[in-house]
């Protein structure tokens, strides 16, 4: 059910409080009146409210300076001005200092109703504005407080400003799309378009018809036309992710916009200029690409104005505990969950893993977790197999240059091989149990005694 919406009414006449009041209510509204605005102050402090609805005659503090110390504050509600001997130069100072609109007395019941309607309407606006903005920071914030993320920022803040090019560097899931976004954001085409294309996900024989549009009729197959990405990106940013995959028929005629500012739609007789600065990424060795006659050297030295490097997670692991927080706020908030927390044994696990996947795979785990684990608290049990593998323990064994005893040796090959096989059977227990000849009751004593995470229904 829809939650109701607020408004507090703020009048000195006790009559038009009461039938104020009486009159949101019956339209669906919570409302609550008070007769100053020192009341109208301390009850703000106190309670949150969507609109007020504020006289601007008052006893004590008058309205207008209710008004500006209610616009002081953080998340201020909308506020209203009433007012039943109003002027043009109250109006148009209420405004100036924050008031949404300017009603007088006596009130007419549709104009009022009205003017709250779209007073909130207003205020779902801004919130929505605001949504977007933290969702955009959010998309282009480059967490991380060790060596490599700060010279990573250091480098975005010095190259953003400029048009140069820029190669960027690294493995899937390194987030080399997140520093494009930044690069964009922090630049001065930031209100320009930020256009982005995956050359690896285009078949070859329309990669060209995406880069460059096409005319109706100019092959099988065009219908109507087809505005293409370097025109999309004009005045602003193409982001050419996974560029080594590009064939180089591609790359020539990409190189050729790079050296002219300007293409020929297919099938079209007019020749186009554009303005846009290109982002590029590989995770390949563009140099082996290079020698292997797979990427075009010209082009290469054209995009490689300004490399970047973007690391792998497990070249800063330290990193790892103020990402997955991150990504814990966002899901539980995404999910609506309650918020949840790890414990100290399953960070210790997740800061040894490798993560092949880097941030992707750091943030599909957290999703998964945020959605899987009902409390509030992550153990080391609920992480995957491969992950538990990277226990202090093991890692404490294999740091001292193995086991100090036979027994050490024996748990630490046992539980090394169950959580192998827990693995190979996608966790499931009974499965696991009847590969390894045991029974199921005997694995679970097993796995308990090695400290290997388990439950009674580990058998999905």
């Amino acid at each position: 059910m829809q939650e109701k919406r607020s408004v507090l009414i703020v009048d000195d006449e006790a009559g038009i409080r009461e039938s104020l009041a009486n009159v949101l209510a019956d339209e669906g509204y919570y409302a609550e009146a008070v007769a100053s605005g020192e009341e109208c102050l301390e009850l703000l402090a106190r309670k949150r409210f969507d609109v007020v609805m504020l006289d601007v005659w008052l006893s004590g503090m008058d309205g207008l300076e209710t008004l500006e110390k209610i616009q002081a504050a953080e998340n201020a509600p909308v506020v209203i001005m009433i007012s039943g001997h109003g002027t043009v130069e109250t109006a148009v100072r209420s405004t100036k200092l924050g008031a949404f609109d300017f009603i007088e007395k006596p009130l007419s019941l549709d104009k009022t109703l009205l003017t709250l309607q779209h007073a909130l309407e207003q205020l779902e606006l801004t919130a929505q504005n605001r949504h977007l903005q933290e969702e955009l920071y959010g998309r282009t914030r480059i967490l991380g407080d060790s060596v490599p993320m700060k010279a990573l920022r250091q480098q975005i803040a010095l190259a953003a400003p400029t048009s140069g090019r820029v190669f960027i560097y690294g493995e899937s899931g390194v987030g080399k799309e997140l520093v494009a976004r930044a690069l964009h954001q922090a630049g001065p085409r930031a209100s320009r378009p930020f256009v982005e294309l995956n050359c690896a996900a285009i078949p070859e024989e329309l990669i060209e018809s995406e880069l460059f549009g096409h005319v109706k009729g100019s092959f099988t197959g065009a219908v109507e036309d087809k505005t293409g990405k370097f025109e999309q990106a004009d005045t602003g940013t193409l982001f050419l992710d996974e560029i080594g995959d590009m064939s180089l028929r591609t790359q020539s005629k990409v190189l050729r916009v790079l050296e002219e500012q300007r293409f020929t739609p297919i099938g079209s007789a007019t020749a186009l200029h554009v303005d846009v600065r290109i982002i590029a990424a590989t995770n390949k060795n563009i140099q082996e690409e290079i020698q292997n006659g797979n990427f075009r050297e010209d082009l290469f030295y054209r995009l490689n104005v300004i490399p970047f490097y973007v690391p792998a997670l497990r070249e800063h692991p330290e990193d790892i505990p103020k990402l997955a927080d991150w990504f814990l706020a966002e899901f539980t908030r995404t999910y609506g969950r309650r918020a949840k927390r790890f414990s100290e044994p399953a960070m210790e696990n997740m800061m040894r893993y490798r993560w092949p996947g880097n941030v992707r795979e750091l943030r599909n785990l957290v999703e998964r977790l945020v959605i899987m684990v009902p409390g509030s608290r992550i153990e080391h049990r609920h992480l995957p197999p491969e992950i538990q593998r990277h226990t202090p323990a093991a890692k404490g064994l294999r740091a001292a240059g193995g086991p100090a005893s036979l027994y050490e040796a024996r748990s630490a090959y046992e539980r090394d091989y169950i959580l192998r096989k827990l693995e190979e059977n996608q966790g499931n227990v009974s499965r696991t149990a009847e590969v390894l000849g045991l029974e199921r009751s005997h694995l679970y004593r097993k796995m308990k005694s090695l400290g290997i995470g388990g439950t009674a229904n580990s058998d999905d």
